[in-house]
């Protein structure tokens, strides 16, 4: 199994900064079930055990700046503990997986509708199809309203919603993404000449910024929202892989950490 992850999502191509690989669990434990998740955290924990999986495979890394205990007292250790005495080990595919040709940004892509996709920034050393971000176009040009209207239906449903920077009557066709944050990338994106990009996790200074010097409008779906759609094509590509001897389930608990937002008038109706 863990092989199979790897080939798919070489670890060599993860940031030096990163975590990624098996973290905890048996190797020589037969795999017959597999969940696929975003986030590492209780609730996943719970539905992995709970289907038996014997393997859970989230993209974000459990320690990502690393431990000196998996101590039960705390919430990462309990994580682990949960996972150790339910038989079940944790891999990880983080930045390996964003860049990946069949990646987290090329989901992404795929699922917003672009053709004529590219990475955004290529990698050096020259693999196909990889690297930071991706580059496409529309089919049909539209207008920033339209174009967040059709992002809100592709992604799933968070509480929190979508954040719009730009006017909303803004002739949109060319855009460019990155699942997670990626404000790092906005030079990239007017390098590209993108109408519009999007990503998440967009900070103030930064986006205003941006957009004063003229960049691309924004469009910030939330982290875990925009990396989701990258599960459904990791579990269709790791049955193809292990030629369907292993069930392959995705998790769709949200597990993005803002669970509520709360306006004005929400506030005032609940008063009266």
């Amino acid at each position: 199994m863990v092989l199979a992850l790897d080939r798919l999502y070489p670890p060599s191509t993860a940031a030096d900064w990163d975590a990624v690989g098996p973290v905890c669990g048996d190797p020589g434990v037969p795999v017959s079930t597999v969940l696929l998740a975003i986030d590492p955290v209780h609730p996943v924990v719970d539905e992995a055990v709970a289907i038996g999986a014997q393997l859970l495979v989230t993209h974000h890394p459990l320690f990502l700046r690393g431990t000196s205990t998996v101590y039960g007292g705390t919430s990462k250790g309990r994580v682990v503990q949960r996972l150790l005495a339910a038989g079940c080990g944790l891999y990880v595919a983080h930045t390996n997986a964003d860049d990946a040709p069949r990646g987290v940004n090329a989901a992404l892509a795929r699922i917003l509708g672009l053709t004529d996709v590219q990475p955004l920034v290529p990698r050096p050393d020259g693999p196909p199809g990889t690297g930071s971000g991706r580059l496409g176009e529309l089919s049909m040009p539209t207008t920033l309203g339209i174009f967040a209207a059709r992002v809100a239906d592709a992604l799933p449903t968070t509480p929190v919603g979508i954040r719009v920077a730009g006017e909303l009557d803004r002739p949109v066709r060319r855009v460019a993404v990155c699942g997670g944050a990626g404000d790092s990338l906005l030079d990239q994106a007017v390098a590209a000449g993108a109408d519009v990009f999007v990503t998440a996790d967009l900070r103030h200074h930064y986006s205003s910024e941006h957009l004063a010097a003229g960049g691309p409008a924004l469009i910030d779906p939330g982290h875990w929202a925009s990396e989701w759609p990258w599960l459904p094509d990791a579990a269709g590509d790791l049955r193809l892989a292990l030629a369907d001897t292993v069930e392959v389930q995705v998790s769709h608990i949200v597990t993005d950490p803002w669970t509520a937002l709360v306006t004005r008038d929400r506030r005032e109706g609940s008063e009266r």
